[in-house]
């Protein structure tokens, strides 16, 4: 998660420079998206604070804001495992550096730029023989329907639609993912985006 380390780092670089330690991430996982969430398109914040001490480790983590508490957990989950390159306590080095850093739940932040552009592309055939070989439980969370969710939170739609709106849409894809893999069974030679409830094909 790119987006999740260039965000933080420049929080601890800007703690850091006054006491003149720089801290360098040595084991950084980002934090692990809640699978329900990210399936029912919920987003969100996440300001905690930390410890950072001399021998890398972390410690005192809490949480200053968050927006769910599923996100809090998967905050404070990654932050036990993190891990910066030692220092030497000396003369302007302190042995601790408290950091307070946001961390972001964004849903279009690894998808393709172009993700419109993608999903109309992607051909039934396809996508039901990527979906067979897996449970059918597991077919909403397929890539297909994880990009169709990141583009209606793009910052283009969470401008324009309201997130009541945006929310409801996202419930109506998640409810006709099977129904869609099943079609593509029987219509091999149909397109995904043709497949989609109207109001959210007329997005894509």
């Amino acid at each position: 998660m790119r987006w999740f380390f260039a965000l933080v780092l420049l929080a601890l670089m800007g703690i850091a420079g006054a006491a003149e330690v720089v801290l360098i991430p040595d084991n950084n996982p980002g934090p692990v998206y809640p699978r329900e969430l990210a399936k029912a398109g919920v987003m969100g914040e996440v300001r905690v604070r930390f410890t950072a001490n001399a021998d890398g480790s972390v410690s005192d983590i809490a949480i200053l804001e968050s927006e769910h508490p599923d996100f809090s957990a998967a905050v404070t989950d990654a932050l036990r495992q993190w891990r910066f390159r030692s220092w030497t306590v000396e003369a302007g080095k302190p042995a601790e550096m408290e950091v307070i850093a946001p961390m972001f739940f964004r849903l279009d932040i690894d998808s393709p730029i172009h993700a419109n552009q993608w999903l109309r592309r992607v051909r039934c055939v396809d996508l039901h023989q990527y979906a067979i070989r897996r449970p059918v439980s597991s077919w909403v969370h397929l890539p297909v329907f994880h990009y169709t969710r990141a583009y209606l939170s793009s910052v283009v739609y969470t401008s324009q639609l309201s997130n009541e709106r945006r929310l409801g849409l996202i419930a109506k894809l998640n409810e006709r993912a099977r129904y869609i893999i099943d079609r593509c069974g029987k219509s091999p030679n149909s397109r995904y985006v043709n497949l989609l409830p109207e109001d959210i094909r007329e997005l894509l």
